[in-house]
Parts: C-alpha cells; sequence; structure tokens
C-alpha cells in the first residue's frame, strides 16, 4: 500500500501481523517441537540478513520477574550512556510497546516500513509452506515480532539488546539468539500444561537458554530447579553468577505509598572472583521484596557486563534502579481512591503483589477486580487474594478466549470467603462479566481512603489500564 494514508498503512501492518497464528491469543496454548520450531526462526531470520548479528545481547528467561529485571539492566545501562533496545512481551495497549530504544517504544511510522520489508519473506515462507502441504513452516506471530525487534534495533544501531523470552526457553524463538550473558530470574509453577508440573521440569525448559560458554545469572530458585539449572550450564561450560552464592540483597520498603510516590531502598553485596562489591541505600523505584529481588539479578548481569568490558559504574547501577519503571508492576495509577495495576497471573506473583500492598499501601479496606485465564491456577490466587480484599469483583477479559467464565471465579471467591468464615454475599462477592463494567462498580465501592486494585492477568490489565488512567487524570484536574 505504497499510495495508502499513514494511519491506513499502520492498520494494515497490524492487520498482517495480527492476521498471523497467535499462541498468545488461543483459548489452549500448545507447546512442543510440533507448533514452535527454531529452525523456522533460523530461517526467517537467514532471509532477512540476520539482524541480530553482532548485537550484543541479554537473554533473559523467568516464569516471573523477567520483564522488571530486562527493565532495570535496560536502565542501567541506558544509565551507563548505551543506547539499549529492549524485546518483551505481551504488550498492554498497542503493539508498539513490545520494541522500545531507552525506554521509548517503536513509533507507528518506524513500525510500518519495518513490515514492509518483512511481508514479502513471510510471503516465500507461506508459499513454501503450502507447496509442502505444512503449515508449520509458516512463521507465527510471536516469530514476526522477535523479528521485527531485532531489525528494529539493527536499523537504529542500538549498543545492547535486552531480549525477553515470551514462553518457557527451549523452544521460545528469541532463543535463537548467541547472547553475551543469559539470565534466568525465578521458577515456579506456572504454564505447567505445557512446560511440566514440577519446578525441575520447568527450569529444564528455561535452561535450554543457556548457550555454551556463556556465562548464566541466576536468581534465588528452589534446589530442584537450581540442580538442573547448574547441570545444564556444566554441560554447556558455562560460568554461573549464582544468587545463593555469589551476590545477596536486601530491600526496605516505603511506606503509606497511597499519599505519594516513594521509592524504596535497596543493599547489595557480591563477591566474584576476586572483586567485592557493596552497594548501600540505593532507591529502587519499583515496589516489592520481589523487585529487589530482581534488581539485584540485574545488577549482578550488570558486572559480568562490566567484566566483559562495558563501561559501567556504580553510580549507573545507582540511577538505573532509581529511574527504572515498567507499566503494570503495582502501577499506582491513581489516588484517593489509590488504584493499583498489576499483570501478577500466577499464585508466586499474586503473593508478591500482596506482600507489596501489605507493607507499602496504608489502606484498611481494599476493593479487587480480578480475571484470570484457564492456564493459570485461579483458586490458588483467589486463595491468596481472598483474605485480603474485602470486596471482590470477579470479571472476564473480552479480548482473548482464555479468560476463564467470570461465574466460576465467583464461586471460588465466595467458597474461599465462606471457608475463612468471612463476609462473601452480593455486597462483598459479585461476577461482572464485562470489565468496564467491573471497573464502574469498583468505583462505586470504594471510598476515597480505600485501596482497588486490579490484577490476575495481563489481559484483564490491557483492558482496564486505559480507563483506569482516564479516570485517574479526570479526578486530578476536577
Amino acid at each position: 500500500m505504497p499510495h495508502a494514508a499513514p494511519s491506513d498503512r499502520h492498520a494494515a501492518a497490524l492487520d498482517f501481523l495480527l492476521g498471523r497464528i497467535n499462541y498468545e491469543r488461543v483459548a489452549v496454548l500448545p507447546y512442543g517441537d510440533r507448533h514452535l520450531k527454531l529452525d523456522r526462526m533460523r530461517t526467517l531470520l537467514n532471509r532477512l540478513g540476520n539482524p541480530d548479528a553482532g548485537l550484543p545481547i541479554v537473554h533473559v528467561a523467568g516464569t516471573k520477574g523477567k520483564g522488571s529485571t530486562s527493565a532495570i539492566v535496560a536502565s542501567i545501562l541506558q544509565a551507563a550512556g548505551y543506547d539499549v533496545g529492549v524485546y518483551s512481551s505481551p504488550h498492554l495497549e498497542r503493539l508498539e510497546e513490545r520494541f522500545t530504544i531507552n525506554g521509548l517504544p517503536c513509533s507507528a511510522d518506524e513500525l510500518v516500513p519495518l513490515v514492509d520489508r518483512l511481508r514479502p519473506i513471510v510471503q516465500q515462507m507461506d508459499d513454501a509452506a503450502t507447496a509442502a502441504n505444512d503449515p508449520t513452516l509458516s512463521p507465527t506471530f510471536f516469530e514476526l515480532t522477535t523479528a521485527l525487534a531485532l531489525m528494529y534495533f539493527a536499523d537504529r544501531r542500538v549498543d545492547a539488546v535486552v531480549l525477553e523470552v515470551g514462553l518457557g526457553g527451549r523452544l521460545d524463538s528469541t532463543n535463537v539468539c548467541q547472547p553475551a550473558v543469559t539470565v534466568i530470574t525465578s521458577i515456579s509453577l506456572d504454564h505447567t500444561k505445557q512446560l511440566g508440573d514440577t519446578t525441575a521440569k520447568i527450569a529444564a525448559e528455561k535452561g535450554g537458554i543457556i548457550k555454551h560458554g556463556v556465562p548464566v545469572v541466576l536468581g534465588q530458585l528452589d534446589d530442584a530447579a537450581h540442580g538442573v539449572i547448574v547441570e545444564i550450564a556444566r554441560h554447556h561450560g558455562a560460568r554461573v553468577i549464582d544468587a545463593r552464592r555469589d551476590f545477596s540483597h536486601a530491600y526496605r520498603a516505603p511506606h503509606e505509598v497511597d499519599a505519594q510516590a516513594e521509592a524504596g531502598e535497596v543493599d547489595f553485596n557480591a563477591t566474584l572472583g576476586d572483586e567485592r562489591l557493596e552497594i548501600a541505600g540505593a532507591k529502587l523505584r519499583m515496589l516489592g521484596e520481589h523487585q529487589a529481588a530482581n534488581a539485584a539479578v540485574a545488577i549482578a548481569t550488570a558486572l559480568e557486563l562490566r567484566r566483559q568490558g562495558w563501561r559501567i559504574s556504580i553510580d549507573a547501577m545507582r540511577a538505573g534502579l532509581a529511574e527504572a519503571a515498567l507499566p503494570g508492576r503495582i502501577e499506582v495509577i491513581g489516588r484517593r481512591p489509590t488504584v493499583v495495576l498489576d499483570v501478577a497471573h500466577n499464585v508466586a506473583s499474586v503473593a508478591a503483589l500482596v506482600e507489596s500492598l501489605r507493607e507499602s499501601f496504608a489502606a484498611r479496606e481494599r476493593v479487587l477486580v480480578f480475571a484470570a485465564s484457564k492456564d493459570k491456577d485461579a483458586p490458588g490466587m483467589v486463595r491468596i487474594l481472598a483474605p485480603y480484599f474485602q470486596r471482590i469483583i470477579a470479571t472476564e477479559y473480552q479480548e482473548n478466549p482464555r479468560a476463564i467464565p467470570v461465574e466460576q471465579i465467583a464461586q471460588w471467591c465466595r467458597e474461599e470467603k465462606k471457608r475463612l468464615g468471612l463476609p462473601a454475599d452480593d455486597q462483598h462477592v459479585i461476577a461482572c462479566r464485562l470489565p468496564q463494567e467491573a471497573w464502574r462498580l469498583a468505583l462505586q465501592w470504594t471510598k476515597r481512603d480505600q485501596l482497588l486494585c486490579i490484577t490476575g492477568s495481563f489481559f484483564i490489565a490491557a483492558e482496564l489500564r486505559g480507563p483506569a488512567t482516564a479516570a485517574a487524570e479526570a479526578a486530578a484536574t476536577a
């Protein structure tokens, strides 16, 4: 569409991408060599001229924390004076959020020519798939966005790239890269149908990103997962920088964030070879002990890059922690009432959310808007959330078929409230199928000195972040 209006060309580019097989938006998430083929991704990059060649890459996997760790690593590198590209998923409001440079998303005007270059290569692969009567030869949505990210970063000649794994690790499309350092933030039970029902099995999938001779930074892992990862690293001759042995942290949470933005503080200690490093009282903008753990992994990653010759000062590390932010991570959208948006979508991340709300927010009465996906342990999340929130509005996101029916979520919430001896009538637990209606009811239920939290899934956060932000801006100017 060379002569179409810019808005039409942008819409056509998005239609082209969103028309592909998108495993983020299917009712049952597949995982396995039949669906996820690294050879297909390598073919795509080869035909594009291997845009990843020569890019210094930090490759980040983990059950939780990989997005935040990626953001903090990028913030440290940017504070050190480097131009940094970050590829992350999923997005909250705009697809271009997946490709950022120095914290700014790719613009619509930049995306269109990238897709135009990609389109004929994809057509060639589609034609080959048709000729071979093998649809698995056609690239998927996530493979195309991965390729677009690498093309964008290569075109802009960034100094470093942080690539966040989409799902698992071994079969993820990002796993064709040859990184300078590999990072595994955490391993807990999530995507169990795809990755395995024990942390050891999940570790084997995530450990699939470890490359021969490439150093690996590990966050805190349980014994089973740790043993699997260390053995994979040993097999590949990959040196391990381990939170169990080589670095540690302590966190001091801010209080009464309801009233005003406050940063926590992190102390970091590391012994790497003959080098000992201490950072005391570093400000951490992102809230929570879990973010302090992510910050420690990010600093350890920066230290490994410094060992490889990157110029990264202690001041840059401090600045990176103080400036790093990521939408949807205990994001305070508004105050009076306090509105918090969080993309927690498994038991471990929901537990971290509740702990952070408990230690950093003063509100005694709290309202929850909750939706979850069919492939998640929603009853497990409800067990953690139900005691903490006096009133719960169950809802069902609309833009993805993986949503759990709203009445099922409401039933779990009522059962858990009753089990705890807490009120579970319609004034305390209610089903509200449409997220926008759930949001309006939540505002009616939440008094100015109370807290309203939206969580359970990236998808509910995506559907309600816009309305919540608009309401907060309107209240601030009223």
